[in-house]
């Protein structure tokens, strides 16, 4: 449970600098929630790992968290990603 818990965070942690690393503008031009808005539920449900780190890796938060951050990485960050390419 210790290394599924450490890998979650480490996962939870590259969503949400991915997040900040990006300009607001980006956001906006990918057609996807604010930049606010995305930092705020990462760093939120990140801050929730760290506070809660013995609730482990299936608690109700920390799935909620995970769950966030799959679809930040799966959806939001392809499409950032995408404004450059072209």
């Amino acid at each position: 449970m210790l290394a599924a818990s450490v890998a979650l965070f480490a996962f939870k942690t590259w969503a949400f600098l991915d997040a900040i690393s990006h300009r607001a503008e980006e956001f906006v031009a990918a057609e996807k929630m604010t930049k606010p808005a995305w930092t705020i539920i990462l760093g939120v449900f990140l801050a929730v790992h760290m506070l809660f780190w013995g609730g482990g890796p299936l608690s109700l938060l920390n799935i909620i968290g995970t769950v966030a951050a799959v679809v930040y990485i799966v959806d939001v960050r392809p499409a950032l990603r995408a404004l450059f390419r072209r």
